[in-house]
């Protein structure tokens, strides 16, 4: 069952590897069919910048995001360690050795997550990032789970250089610069809307993606326009205000 739900998902991902694809869309896909493949309460991808600074670029949850958000600021945790290292990290539960990192562990705690397993985003020598799965209940991974889950990582992997980039290094460089960059006007854009329409950070995502996939659109050119304040995102400010059924 696992490696069919695996490789539908698969399949599917494959299909958004095209010439200019969407990566924040792409990633933030991936990790929401992380939770379905491996049955996890929530997921999370984190990458570097070419400094070696790691953003958070796409959360499965509100929770999760907070979490991964609390990792980079405090330099501690499972992905932080996976980013450092290039292996896989994994805690089946954190409450056992709360010394491994303890600031990340209350946090997860207080957010409700009891075991975390990261995974590199890693192509040959050169690791991007990680994506880590997390639990609410403690336990480990089987050994078919890790591997599917290591792929899932080189697959992400595969679609932020994509074919065209792994030929030259100034083209990697930018495309994570720019992936980097779209996913901070996307938090702008997140908190901007939910402001303007008095509902949470979670709908507010939810809107603006809808609105990019139902104009064609990227999630980055949607989210520059309504923080330009430009006229052309009336229709989406009045979806998200407009109220529920």
């Amino acid at each position: 069952m696992l490696y069919r739900r695996a490789a539908q998902v698969f399949v599917e991902l494959a299909d958004t590897l095209v010439a200019e694809f969407d990566v924040i869309d792409f990633l933030q896909s991936l990790a929401e069919r992380a939770v379905e493949i491996f049955d996890v309460d929530a997921a999370g991808i984190v990458l570097a910048d070419p400094r070696g600074t790691l953003t958070l670029v796409a959360a499965s949850s509100e929770e999760v995001r907070l979490l991964e958000l609390f990792q980079l600021q405090e330099e501690e945790g499972a992905c932080f360690d996976c980013y450092r290292s290039g292996t896989a990290v994994t805690c089946a539960d954190l409450s056992a050795d709360p010394s491994r990192w303890p600031m990340f562990s209350a946090a997860a705690r207080e957010l409700r997550f009891s075991a975390v397993h990261a995974f590199p985003l890693r192509l040959r020598d050169q690791v991007l990032g990680a994506i880590g799965l997390f639990n609410a209940g403690p336990g480990g991974l089987s050994d078919d789970t890790l591997t599917v889950a290591q792929a899932l990582a080189d697959v992400a992997t595969i679609g932020i250089l994509n074919e065209r980039t792994l030929r030259e290094h100034r083209v990697i460089t930018e495309q994570l610069h720019f992936a980097l960059n779209s996913r901070v006007l996307l938090e702008q854009a997140k908190g901007m809307l939910a402001e303007r329409a008095q509902i949470e950070v979670g709908a507010a995502f939810a809107i603006l993606r809808k609105y990019a996939r139902d104009h064609n659109r990227t999630l980055s050119s949607v989210a520059r326009e309504l923080i330009d304040n430009r006229g052309g995102m009336t229709d989406l400010i009045a979806a998200a205000t407009k109220p529920a059924d």
